[in-house]
């Protein structure tokens, strides 16, 4: 049976007192709406749909071309939101689950188990249902005397034995999609609020003696997530299920409730992750690694028996064995080869250090491209901006570059030359060559 997913996403969430719309709020790193697209493409639907309407165009930059969207440009109910999704699934046949953007830990277990219960039971609606210890203002689930359910009764209108039902809707819905299109038409205006209710299509299913059944799921995972209390409550839900799925792979976190890592973020077994790290976006690490503690990665790649101890990594690259830190910093573009080895307060941007060479303490290596096995002495400065552009420095194997020298950009340094301590190096020096003093020269051959 083919199915067609809605994520519903188009609320501005006034709950959260921002400027930014709800589903665009961040766990663990990620928009949490993208955790139901990824549970919508799980499920088998390569392009649901996304239907956006308060700060539509920051949704789609933040989600990208991966999905459909359809426009809810007044935010007018459930129903009104499904209406909308007409056009974009005409002649689609089978089964529509609605989803939402801010129900990010409903898994695609339990939603597979729905689709069961909706295809076995030859039902026109499914109901995902669950049990909260306090139902608070959730619709009830409204059943008659053979168990069959008549209606949800919206908390504002339930009588005070309709609330004490313990069993409430999720709003996560599956329906027969020839019957709901036709039947979406029959929807009016009400509840006080002049919105579109969805719900209100199972009162209608009842009414013709349609199949309605149910599915029950925990609480915690069709809970939404619509203030900044629940938003933190979200955060360390998911840094719990990403920790555990971590360590269960072979990863060691020694205080898992004082790391801090994405939903994106792929660590390697026997890597060894200390407190207080913070490792975000598509960071990459290998195995046999030591990070931290107190680093923060930031979409770096790490190859496999690396140290990063104090450091930040931005966009940066390690191959294997390399050391960093501590209290180094890796700028986006950063580069470092088999066994580099980056000290104390180094800073590398936008350059490549090629296999054992050495920065151990207080240099700044900007737009370079160092060969093999060179070493920069403490102090080292590559003056790459002019005030206007970004000028390279090269550096050739085995070079050895002298304490506090400044690399004046552009400038070559040839294999195995040597610069004094001090100096400022404003011109090429060739392969061999050692040069001192301000500016820089040749010294005098021996």
């Amino acid at each position: 049976m083919s199915l067609s997913t809605i994520i519903l996403a188009a609320g501005q969430g006034t709950r959260m007192k921002s400027d930014f719309p709800k589903v665009l709020h961040t766990i663990a790193g990620r928009p949490m709406v993208a955790y139901a697209i990824d549970t919508a493409l799980a499920l088998g639907d390569p392009r649901p749909i996304v239907v956006v309407g308060y700060g539509a165009d920051l949704v789609r930059a933040a989600i990208g071309d991966g999905v459909r969207y359809v426009d809810q440009t007044e935010q007018l109910g459930t129903g009104h939101a499904v209406m909308q999704t007409r056009a974009a699934l005409t002649g689609k046949t089978g089964s529509v689950l609605v989803l939402y953007g801010d129900t990010p830990f409903v898994t695609v277990e339990t939603l597979r188990a729905l689709l069961d219960t909706h295809a076995q039971s030859d039902a026109t609606i499914t109901l995902l249902t669950f049990r909260p210890s306090d139902p608070l203002r959730y619709g009830r689930i409204v059943r008659g005397g053979s168990g069959h359910v008549t209606h949800i009764a919206e908390y504002s209108e339930a009588t005070p034995e309709q609330l004490a039902i313990r069993e409430v809707n999720s709003g996560i819905l599956c329906f027969r999609a020839d019957w709901l299109w036709p039947h979406l038409d029959q929807l009016r205006p009400q509840h006080g609020h002049g919105e579109y209710y969805l719900t209100d299509l199972v009162a209608l299913a009842a009414a013709e003696r349609k199949t309605i059944a149910t599915r029950e799921a925990a609480a915690d995972e069709v809970t939404g997530i619509d203030d900044r209390s629940r938003l933190a409550w979200a955060e360390r839900q998911m840094r719990e299920r990403i920790n555990e799925r971590l360590m269960l792979s072979g990863v060691t976190l020694i205080d898992p409730a004082t790391t801090y890592i994405s939903a994106e973020a792929e660590i390697g077994p026997d890597t060894t992750i200390f407190p207080g790290t913070h490792i975000w976006g598509q960071t990459r690490i290998g195995q046999h690694c030591r990070i931290g503690p107190h680093s923060i990665l930031r979409s770096a790649t790490v190859g496999d028996h690396c140290t990063v101890e104090a450091s930040v990594l931005e966009q940066s690259t390690l191959e294997s064995h390399v050391t960093v830190g501590p209290f180094a910093h890796l700028r986006k573009g950063a580069y470092l080869e088999q066994h580099v080895e980056l000290g104390n307060f180094a800073e590398v941007k936008n350059s490549r250090l090629g296999a054992g060479s050495k920065s151990h303490h207080f240099s700044y290596l900007g737009d370079a491209t160092l060969g093999r096995k060179v070493n920069i002495g403490a102090g080292t400065i590559t003056c790459n901006y002019d005030g206007v552009a970004k000028h390279p420095t090269h550096i050739g194997d085995d070079a050895f570059i002298g304490s506090d020298s400044m690399l004046v950009a552009p400038v070559r340094i040839g294999a195995r030359a040597k610069t004094g301590a001090g100096a400022v190096v404003t011109r090429d020096v060739p392969d061999d060559g050692v040069v001192y003093g301000v500016p820089a020269r040749p010294a005098p051959m021996k």
